[in-house]
């Protein structure tokens, strides 16, 4: 959606009620099928790893069913190890990432890890590329108690019944220039408040936690990804998307206070990662690699360091 077509949505200055998000609704459209690209690869890997549907989503249950994929032969004694995709649906390689780990590097590990993958948390946004879902919530500031966002609400949940301590949580996301030119005002128009444009960095970047950086983990995760693809530098002004550079390719966001993916976990290792994938440095082949590398990465620091 256009800026100018987020400005016809409503009052300007005022935020939207129901009807205004029901307008916004109506203008979205199928795109590409979550059934086809995501589902049938999750289901082709039932020989090596169990497949679990952990919810479905009301707006089609039949066409929205949520999955989790277990290495099997779990064990307690072994940390556990979560990687999200698609939290943002629109965020192709952060889906295709996941399913890539799964089907090429996963079991390289499950001597290690009891891993626990999400390949695509909100498949309404894959389907229609979007940020949101189809209530205009974002399921990426949804994570918290009795979160309005079903996709949020799911994932908690199924992860609350594992019971068990979540060591690293590497959630996969992407910046595109759509942020800029389409999510950003439609969040202005939204919340009837200003966003200025951040400069769309030209290169992969991680987002710690400010409370808890684990600084060396997220350096390993650089240094895996920049054998795949370029990291992107920081703008004129220190910063990446408007926060400061905390280290080479590494920005700091408080994420329990804002509600990330990551920060409902509390893991000791976490990360979420940036792929850019309208950079004409990187093909769509690059960012699930990058994607891939940086979970390989950050697992291998673990098992060396710990």
């Amino acid at each position: 959606m256009s800026n100018q077509t987020n400005k016809q949505i409503g009052t300007a200055g005022i935020k939207w009620g129901v009807d205004e998000k029901k307008l916004w609704l109506s203008m979205q459209s199928i795109k590409r099928s979550y059934q086809d690209e995501v589902v049938s690869k999750i289901k082709a890997l039932k020989s090596d790893f169990d497949i679990t549907q952990y919810g479905a989503l009301s707006y089609d249950e039949a066409q929205y069913p949520l999955f989790v994929v277990k290495s099997r032969n779990w064990d307690t004694n072994k940390p556990t190890i979560l990687v999200t995709g698609g939290v943002h649906g629109y965020e192709t390689s952060g889906v295709h990432g996941a399913l890539a780990f799964l089907e090429s590097k996963a079991l390289n590990y499950t001597n290690h890890f009891n891993i626990v993958v999400t390949p695509c948390i909100s498949p309404w946004g894959y389907e229609t590329i979007n940020r949101w879902n189809p209530n205009a919530d974002d399921p990426n500031r949804s994570f918290y108690k009795n979160s309005p966002a079903e996709e949020s609400a799911a994932l908690m949940q199924c992860i609350a019944s594992l019971d068990t301590q979540i060591t690293a949580h590497i959630d996969l996301h992407e910046t595109t220039d759509t942020d800029n030119t389409r999510f950003r005002p439609a969040l202005a128009a939204r919340d009837a408040v200003e966003h200025t444009n951040w400069n769309i960095p030209d290169g992969f970047y991680l987002v710690g936690d400010t409370i808890n950086p684990a600084v060396d983990f997220q350096t390993a995760i650089i240094k895996s990804v920049e054998k795949v693809t370029h990291i992107a530098p920081a703008d004129k002004q220190g910063n990446i998307i408007g926060a400061p550079l905390e280290q080479f390719g590494v920005i700091n966001y408080a994420t329990t206070k804002l509600s990330l993916c990551i920060g409902f976990t509390h893991a000791p290792y976490s990360t979420t990662t940036e792929v850019y994938p309208d950079s004409p440095k990187a093909t769509d082949e690059d960012c699930i690699n990058a994607q891939v590398a940086a979970i390989t990465g950050g697992l291998d620091y673990i098992i060396e360091n710990t």
